[in-house]
C-alpha cells in the first residue's frame, strides 16, 4: 500500500514539473532558436512564480480534511447499523483522509489558470505565440 502511494505522488509531482507551454513556430522562434525559447520559458514561469504565491500546499491539507469529516461521517453512520459506530468512523475518517489527500495532490498537480496565462502573456510580450501547455 505505502509504495503504491509513493508511486502516485511521484507521477504526480512529476507530471507538474514536465508542464510548459507549447510554442507556435513562427518567425521570431526561428530566428532566436529553440535554446533561447528554453531560457525565456524558464524566465516567464520564475516570474509567474513569484507573482502567484502557491497554494498546493493548503489545497491538499484542505481536500485531506474534508475526506476526512465525510469519511468519518459514512463510517460511523454504517458503523451505526452494525452496532459499532465508532470503529465504522475511524475506519471512514481513514479512508476518507487518503482520498481526500489523493484528490488534493491531483488537483494541486495541475498549473493554475492565472499561472499559466502570466507565463503566455510573459512569452507573447517577448515576440512568441504560445498555443498551448503538454
Amino acid at each position: 500500500m505505502r509504495f503504491a502511494v509513493a508511486l502516485v505522488l511521484a507521477g504526480t509531482l512529476s507530471g507538474c514539473a514536465s508542464q510548459k507551454p507549447v510554442l507556435y513556430p513562427n518567425a521570431h522562434l526561428a530566428r532566436v532558436g529553440q535554446a533561447q525559447a528554453e531560457r525565456d520559458m524558464a524566465e516567464c514561469k520564475q516570474l509567474a512564480d513569484q507573482f502567484i504565491k502557491s497554494g498546493a500546499a493548503g489545497t491538499v491539507a484542505g481536500s485531506t480534511a474534508v475526506g476526512a469529516g465525510a469519511g468519518a461521517a459514512v463510517g460511523a453512520a454504517g458503523g451505526a447499523i452494525r452496532g459499532q459506530a465508532s470503529t465504522g468512523a475511524a475506519v471512514g475518517a481513514a479512508t476518507g483522509a487518503t482520498g481526500g489527500f489523493l484528490r488534493g495532490l491531483f488537483k494541486a498537480s495541475e498549473p493554475n489558470p492565472v499561472y499559466k496565462n502570466f507565463v503566455d502573456r510573459c512569452l507573447r510580450e517577448r515576440g512568441y505565440e504560445p498555443v498551448g501547455w503538454e
